[in-house]
């Protein structure tokens, strides 16, 4: 018969699952420290020994690491989803760079539908609180405040989605946006039109969120979307514009400075 004797799980596997569990639902996100071995182990209501067990198994699965005299942290390997190498051809290439819009255009409007739909009260009050963090940023003219709370803010949105692969599949995507791989958030948030207009964008997207009407969110993600892609191209023919200028004057310098006959 294909029955065998149920057996108590040890302490240490039920850490394990907890703390994996943690990482896979975005509650522990990588890079981030986790508490002391004995405040750990005092939240979880086991010994060291059993504590010390399930690190180690946890390390050698790849999910955590451990820094000399700083603590055990999340690894930061789950959050790169691409290789280095690619990663430099993506900054190299126009391509991939409105691709890359498309892609957070599409994907982040289904996940702003599921988050107006499945998000809980308190996904939705925490996706509020960041809006308002940015009007606040906003009136203060910080553009760099304002960049890294818009990506906060389309996270929340994502993580009120609750499907963990788009979860887990964004994050590494706003990761390499932070890093300024796709193209700087920052610059766009100095113009005072630009800043003006992507704030009632996501003003826009919050208030279909909270109103919980799934295709106005989706729709506002579009046009947000749609109108940071029409910004970038305009920069980028800018700095085009500004690149063939100088060469021009360079060139007439050159000549000016030429002797005559």
């Amino acid at each position: 018969m294909p029955f065998q004797k149920i057996e108590s799980e040890k302490l240490a596997s039920a850490v394990v699952r907890q703390i994996e569990n943690l990482i896979l639902q975005g509650v522990l996100r990588p890079g981030e420290r986790l508490p002391s071995e004995r405040e750990l182990s005092e939240r979880l209501a086991v010994s060291r020994p059993s504590l010390r067990e399930a690190v180690a198994e946890l390390q050698e699965a790849g999910l955590l690491t451990t820094r000399a005299g700083s603590g055990i942290f999340v690894a930061e390997v789950l959050g790169h989803a691409f290789s280095p190498a690619l990663i430099r051809l993506f900054a190299r290439n126009d391509q991939a760079v409105f691709d890359y819009l498309t892609f957070r255009r599409d994907l982040e409007g289904m996940a702003a539908e599921r988050a107006a739909k499945l998000g809980s009260d308190t996904d939705l009050k925490v996706i509020d609180t960041l809006f308002a963090r940015m009007e606040a940023a906003h009136s203060k003219r910080n553009p760099a405040d304002e960049a890294s709370l818009d990506a906060q803010f389309h996270m929340a949105i994502v993580e009120a989605g609750h499907n963990i692969i788009m979860l887990h599949m964004m994050r590494s995507m706003f990761d390499l946006l932070a890093e300024g791989v796709f193209y700087n958030r920052q610059i766009m948030f100095r113009n005072r039109s630009t800043r003006d207009a992507l704030l009632e964008q996501h003003r826009g997207i919050n208030a279909a969120i909270q109103a919980r009407d799934g295709v106005a969110a989706r729709a506002a993600v579009a046009a947000h979307m749609e109108f940071v892609e029409k910004a970038l191209a305009e920069q980028r023919k800018t700095e085009r514009h500004e690149a063939l200028a100088r060469l021009r004057l360079q060139h007439q310098n050159e000549k000016s400075a030429k002797p005559e006959g």
